[in-house]
């Protein structure tokens, strides 16, 4: 038994591994008025068992490093890809603009902090990554110091103690970048004197300019629209994303054909998106109030339901095409994808996993389920292939050399970079390229676990040997450095959110966490504010800045270089 500690095989390093990210997780449910750590007590257990003389085999613990890391960002590339662009549009601007500020302060803060300390610029780097809590920061770091250097033994060994000193850095400023954040949240609300009820309510009056998907019943009182009909009015483009889902006429409801005229005193129930919802108002008559036992009706045979997409030929078709309204006499109202409610607009496109909201009647809702599949069993099974695809082509990407004229060394994305941008690019315009990208959540999730315990366990056991004499050696300083770096960015981003574009408080706790990529300070701001608002807005800013904090890491290595 005890010869699994002392053994450099690949027994002997599954086992050590085992023991690291185990005792770690179970150390990561700890936690205090809410407050955990979570997996990042796997590099703490590693970095204590490495300092105990636990060691692996250092080819096998850089592959275990490296695949780790790979497994971790093009899962987060998958499940970001979707909305990622989708993250620009609207409101989604200002918030990404304050993020991209956000990495920027954080970069200058550290430069300057290696300017004036005298300090390493790669450590400075690995302090920047804990202070902000990204992980994959500090691993695009280590990679890009580790292509920049030769293969030579000697390089080898000298990237191997630098790659050591960044992780060590990481793991001393994360625990206050965690703190931090939090500080930096509660010193928020009482500076800005946030009354929580009060911002609840500004918050709601707020959702009415964004595009959720609204219904409401309307009168057609308007005499311009007496003897139009649908299609004249919603025509083919369909700017105001109307659909007209059933109609009431002369006391009974049905579900209304394109072509019929409209008439005097109709009742339309109808879906648009919530800014539309007073024009909608103006063009038909008044907006009446909703009560759907009204608008179901015993022999009106009409029944709403939902129906998941498992074929794979539906990727990349839009509603459009489909034309499900024509030929099979049902209206899909809405769009359920990755938890977001998605107004039907006639150009979504559509993909394997969405859940469509659908009303007509029976017999039409049965040909469209066989349409699209409505096997949602089938969604549990994963789909592999585009994954190590993409992984493949994520390898390449990131070993090209991306040339700059004032970088003496051309820069590589790297196996964090480039994965992050093909599952990215995969995730969003896959569909629309008929790829089937479609991961179950519970399968991404367990992929990122898996790739982040092994990184972060590997990242331990290689920096445990030379953790204590770089803290004892001038490293308790790195915690004031990471306490500068996570406090003076998040407290001017936060400052200019407030008082000059004058957002409410949960936009800025979901940017906070979204622009540190630090879930812990999600969970905290749900949990004290009790808003899911807040973790929409972080999903709004998490795209880009993720994707921003892995290319300043680099940038830094590159410049010490």
């Amino acid at each position: 038994m005890t010869d699994l500690f002392t053994l450099r095989d690949t027994a002997g390093a599954i086992f050590i591994l085992a023991i690291v990210i185990a005792s770690g997780l179970c150390l990561g449910k700890l936690k205090v008025k809410g407050i955990s750590l979570g997996s990042t007590w796997i590099l703490f257990m590693g970095i204590f068992l490495g300092h105990l003389g636990l060691r692996i085999n250092p080819i096998m613990l850089s592959f275990i490093k490296d695949f780790g890391l790979i497994l971790f960002v093009f899962a987060i590339g998958l499940q970001v890809g979707p909305g990622f662009f989708h993250s620009f549009r609207k409101d989604g601007l200002p918030m990404n603009m304050l993020s991209l500020g956000l990495v920027l302060l954080a970069v200058i803060t550290t430069y300057i902090i290696h300017l004036v300390s005298g300090e390493n610029l790669g450590i400075m780097t690995g302090i920047m990554s804990g202070a902000v809590t990204n992980t994959p920061g500090l691993g695009a770091a280590q990679q890009t110091l580790s292509n920049a250097v030769g293969s030579s033994a000697e390089s080898a060994a000298l990237v191997s103690d630098a790659a050591n000193g960044i992780a060590s850095a990481y793991a001393v400023a994360y625990p206050l970048g965690v703190l931090g954040a939090i500080a930096v949240l509660l010193l928020s609300k009482a500076l800005f004197r946030i009354n929580i009820d009060k911002e609840k309510e500004k918050a709601s009056k707020g959702d009415s300019s964004e595009g959720s998907a609204h219904r409401m019943a309307c009168k057609v009182e308007n005499p311009a629209l007496f003897g139009k009909t649908i299609h004249d009015l919603v025509g083919e483009e369909n700017p105001d994303h109307l659909v007209i889902s059933r109609m009431k006429r002369d006391g009974k409801v049905f579900f209304p054909d394109l072509d019929l005229p409209l008439q005097e005193g109709d009742m339309l129930l109808i879906v648009t998106d919530v800014q539309h919802k007073d024009k909608v108002s103006i063009i038909f008559g008044e907006e009446l109030p909703i009560d759907m036992k009204e608008w179901q009706q015993s022999g009106t045979k009409l029944v709403a339901g939902r129906l998941s997409i498992t074929k794979s030929s539906i990727t990349g078709t839009s509603l459009r095409k489909l034309d499900v309204r024509k030929k099979y006499g049902v209206t899909v109202t809405r769009i359920l994808r990755a938890g977001v409610d998605l107004q039907a607009d006639a150009d979504l496109v559509l993909q394997v996993g969405d859940s469509m909201k659908v009303v007509g009647s029976d017999e039409g809702i049965q040909r469209l389920a066989h349409l699209v599949g409505n096997e949602p069993e089938s969604l549990h099974k994963p789909n592999l292939i585009p994954i190590f695809f993409g992984i493949a082509l994520g390898i390449a990407l990131g070993t090209l050399p991306i040339r700059f004229p004032s970088m003496p060394q051309p820069l590589k994305l790297g196996l964090a970079g480039g994965p992050l941008i093909v599952a990215i690019l995969l995730g969003h315009f896959g569909p629309k390229l008929r790829i089937t990208t479609y991961t179950a959540l519970s399968a991404n999730l367990m992929i990122r676990e898996i790739g982040i315990s092994l990184f972060m366990a590997a990242v331990g056991l290689g920096a445990g040997k030379s953790f204590v004499a770089s803290l004892m050696g001038g490293g308790y300083m790195w915690v004031l450095y990471g306490a500068l770096i996570t406090l003076i960015p998040m407290t001017l981003i936060a400052i200019t959110a407030r008082l000059f574009l004058k957002m409410d408080f949960f936009k800025i706790c979901g940017l906070l966490a979204g622009g540190t990529t630090d879930p812990a300070l999600l969970s905290f701001a749900e949990q004290m504010y009790g808003s899911g608002r807040i973790a929409v807005n972080y999903a709004t800013v998490y795209p880009l800045t993720m994707f921003l904090r892995v290319v300043a890491a680099q940038v830094m290595i590159m410049i010490m270089l």
